[in-house]
């Protein structure tokens, strides 16, 4: 008979499983003997579950994460409750103390492991029996692969790995499920009758890889395309003719900018992510709404209209085939030059004009939100990936594990406060030589928080200023090689280094 450990390496092997990413802690150590695969080491667990879910989302496949038991797991909880929210299928297997002692409430030990990490996880269980934890990380891994996708958690007592058991059978699973027919029949009446349609789309879109398909399906029904509040990954072309531009998490600024359309469906995505409080109708009182979406929640939640629940990408492309030709006669999303200048705007049309066409942008920076839109636009499928969260944290160790998951240069756009959260992840950056160009846009303040002071009415919040941080010994700390940008003069030839190497570099750039 096998051991435990032994079924668990088969287990992961089944899933896809290439790598492991991990902090290593007392209750884990048995799992590691005899690894079948590289070990991927963060300095924090935030960071671990942060490099995990990029590696997830760019690679296709779920990623294993090992943790502590509690205080492990609750380092990670920020990012796992990101990945939750980006439905990024990682499986994360925390330690527990052995069986024997647990009456005893021992030392680093987990009192009520599977409470501890939802509701941020879809499935979390520790097994009754040593015996039982092949067939629990089994299902953990049928759990996260299945849509939505989403993070899972097995607690495994430190004892049971040399135990023997049964090899589980392992099922081979199909899990798209594609949207009814009839549904489709009538979001394809929807777009057909009207005269100004609105395609909105959101991350489900790129989880489901809809890329193409909403392509066709906007080029042949002619509508406008916007892309859903916080959307955190990419869904189409953002110098295509017929995108509209990005609806903001206000509730009267959306139904402004949907005004001029008649018909809107919103796939792979809510309807709506707001920010702040609002009134009035959710969208246009001329205008009917549908909504296609793999997730059942988005579909609970529709305030009004009609729901279909579904792949999208299979949604859509099923609409391109059946939707009347028409011409596109909308407005289209206009790109800014800004002037010369130390500012986000600038430094971001600058990364634009010198990046790779194939790069992939990863961003955390909210307060250059709305620059990024204005100057980089994102044109590749793959190419985009953010906090759906809208915690921070999350997007430095995120890039590390996107260049790990695919073979393009990626750049981390970075604010100065975020980059903090998880800033040793640049040791991982560097171990593992990942290809990516962390880029700080430093204004050495919290300033998304100053900025979003006056819907409180305040003109003044605490705890913001962030002057004094020096990202460049920063970074020569923990062994990536770094420059400092004070002005418009060295700012592209700085770009230029960092994109030049092929492992990780750092910009300290000094934005007003």
């Amino acid at each position: 008979m096998p051991t435990v450990r032994e079924a668990a390496f088969k287990v992961f092997q089944h899933f896809g499983v290439d790598r492991l990413f991990g902090n290593p802690g007392s209750t884990e150590l048995p799992m590691l003997k005899a690894m079948p695969f590289p070990y991927v080491m963060g300095l924090n667990e935030a960071v671990v579950v942060g490099m995990a879910d990029g590696y997830a989302r760019a690679s296709g496949r779920p990623a294993l994460v090992n943790l502590h038991s509690s205080a492990g797991t609750g380092h990670s909880l920020g990012n796992l409750f990101t990945a939750y929210k980006n439905n990024a299928p990682v499986v994360v297997t925390a330690g527990q103390q052995a069986r024997s002692i647990l009456p005893h409430d021992p030392f680093l030990f987990a009192e009520r492991p599977t409470e501890f990490p939802r509701p941020y996880v879809k499935f979390a269980v520790e097994p009754a029996r040593a015996e039982d934890v092949p067939l629990a990380l089994a299902r953990a891994f049928a759990v996260a692969l299945t849509p939505p996708m989403g993070p899972v958690f097995v607690s495994i007592p430190v004892d049971d790995w040399d135990r023997d058991c049964e090899m589980p059978a392992l099922p081979d699973l199909a899990l798209r499920t594609y949207p009814d027919p009839a549904g489709i029949e009538r979001l394809a009446a929807l777009l057909d009758g009207a005269e100004r349609p609105a395609l909105v789309l959101g991350t489900g879109v790129a989880n489901c890889h809809g890329w193409d398909a909403a392509i066709r399906l906007a080029e042949r029904c002619g509508a406008s395309v916007w892309a859903a509040p916080y959307a955190a990954r990419e869904a189409f072309p953002e110098n295509h003719p017929q995108f509209a531009g990005f609806l903001p998490a206000w509730r009267d600024k959306i139904r402004g900018l949907l005004a001029p359309h008649d018909a809107i469906l919103v796939a792979g995505a809510p309807v709506f992510t707001y920010h702040v409080e609002g009134s009035g109708p959710h969208w246009p009182e001329h205008a009917r709404l549908a909504a296609l979406s793999e997730d059942p929640q988005h579909l609970a939640s529709l305030p009004g209209g009609y729901g279909v629940l579904g792949d999208v990408a299979a949604g859509l492309d099923a609409l391109a085939g059946r939707v009347a030709a028409r011409a596109f006669a909308g407005e289209s999303h206009q790109l800014r030059t800004p002037e010369p200048g130390m500012t986000a705007a600038h430094v971001l049309s600058r990364l634009a004009a010198l990046r790779p066409a194939e790069a992939v942008i990863v961003e955390e920076a909210p307060t250059a939100r709305g620059p990024v839109h204005d100057t980089l636009p994102i044109t590749r499928e793959g190419g985009f990936y953010t906090c759906a969260s809208g915690g921070l944290g999350y997007s430095l160790p995120a890039a590390v594990g996107v260049a790990l998951g695919q073979e393009d240069k990626v750049i981390a756009v970075l604010g100065d406060g975020a980059a903090m959260y998880t800033i040793q992840g640049l040791f991982s950056a560097r171990a593992e030589a990942a290809n990516v160009s962390f880029v700080i846009l430093n204004n050495a303040a919290y300033a998304a928080l100053t900025g979003f002071a006056g819907e409180f009415g305040m003109n003044h919040v605490p705890g913001c200023d962030l002057s004094g941080l020096d990202f460049v010994q920063l970074a020569e700390a923990q062994g990536v090689p770094a420059r400092r940008v004070d002005t418009v003069d060295d700012l592209d030839a700085a770009i230029s280094w960092s994109l030049a190497q092929s492992g990780p570099s750092l910009l300290d750039v000094r934005i007003s």
